[in-house]
């Protein structure tokens, strides 16, 4: 039998939001930029809900159905009783795929996410729609859920990175994950990736921007001021920044930026930290890198993954890709 087994803090309690060094460091590149993880508070996690309601917003729509079309095909492929999802966020995509697999095996889910309050939400709503799946949640970033699994695992396991996250860091940052996954993951485990696959510029930018009459976008990207306003003893001006995505032809990435509109100081005062604005200036609050399905299995192969199934929709060019730790 299955049912929720509580919530584990694996980052120190709620230190991960306190910890400034990398929040310091990457506000001093150019441009100055905020790691993912901070957009992702609980009114963040809950305005990014929105966003994935956005008609123009396909990836995570494309997503679930793959996940439900395929969800026996991948659960047989997958073959693991500990099932981890890094950034699982409301889990709503990943349910006929977990009830999938309970139905072939004792499966434990192990859902990794900042936000305490989602992984509760979650965890609840997964319980009473698959009884059969056992939840034990883990609070915190990727590496401290990661090194949980390497420490307490039993069993063979299956990391999950969906809603195309691994495209949210930069190049650095993505290569340093997908060596931590293969580092906590045991030959024959396995890997499970989605990746929001190249296409024409005006799709992309329409998908990442609000449509008229709607301000998801808008308000997750101002959030992640407003966040680090009460984190940090901040004093950001909200009103004094524009939000608005743009597709990087070179970098292959989608960027959400704040644009300052006026001159000013913003400062951190717990960080020691200013930072003079004048208008036009540029924050970057989000990377949605897009990847070429070959490209990405060599990423994957120099750190001993090696590509097994995968499954595209080809209208949209979004694919879910499952990779063997050798």
């Amino acid at each position: 039998m299955g049912g929720t087994t509580g919530i584990e803090a694996v980052d120190g309690d709620t230190g991960f939001w306190a910890d400034g060094d990398s929040l310091r460091s990457a506000l001093r590149e150019t441009p100055p930029r905020i790691p993912p993880h901070f957009g992702y508070d609980a009114l963040g996690s809950q305005l990014f809900e929105e966003i994935t309601e956005l008609p123009d917003y396909y990836l995570t729509r494309v997503e679930g159905d793959l996940l439900r079309r395929h969800a026996d095909e991948i659960a047989d492929a997958v073959g693991t009783p500990w099932v981890a999802e890094l950034g699982s966020g409301s889990g709503k995509k990943t349910r006929a795929l977990l009830a999938a697999c309970a139905a072939r095996r004792s499966t434990t889910y192990l859902p990794i996410d900042v936000s305490r309050e989602m992984l509760v939400s979650s965890g609840d709503a997964l319980a009473a729609e698959c009884p059969d799946v056992a939840v034990r949640g883990l609070w915190g970033r990727y590496e401290a859920g990661l090194g949980w699994i390497r420490r307490e695992r039993a069993s063979p396991v299956t990391a999950m990175l969906l809603g195309s996250t691994l495209g949210n860091a930069t190049a650095d940052e993505r290569r340093a994950l997908i060596a931590e996954i293969a580092r906590t993951l045991a030959p024959g485990d396995r890997f499970l990736v989605s990746a929001d696959l190249i296409k024409p510029g005006h799709v992309l930018e329409r998908c990442y921007n609000d449509p008229p009459g709607r301000s998801a976008f808008v308000r997750f990207r101002l959030n992640h001021l407003a966040h680090l306003n009460r984190r940090f003893d901040g004093d950001f001006a909200l009103d004094r920044f524009r939000a608005v995505a743009h597709f990087d032809e070179r970098t292959r990435a989608v960027e959400g930026h704040l644009h300052a509109t006026a001159e000013h100081m913003a400062r951190l005062r717990a960080l020691g930290l200013s930072m003079a604005f004048r208008p036009g200036d540029v924050i970057n609050v989000g990377i949605s890198a897009k990847f070429d399905p070959v490209r990405l299995a060599d990423e994957m192969g120099e750190f001993g993954l090696v590509p097994g199934s995968s499954w595209t929709d080809h209208r949209w060019r979004y694919g879910i890709f499952l990779f063997h730790r050798r």
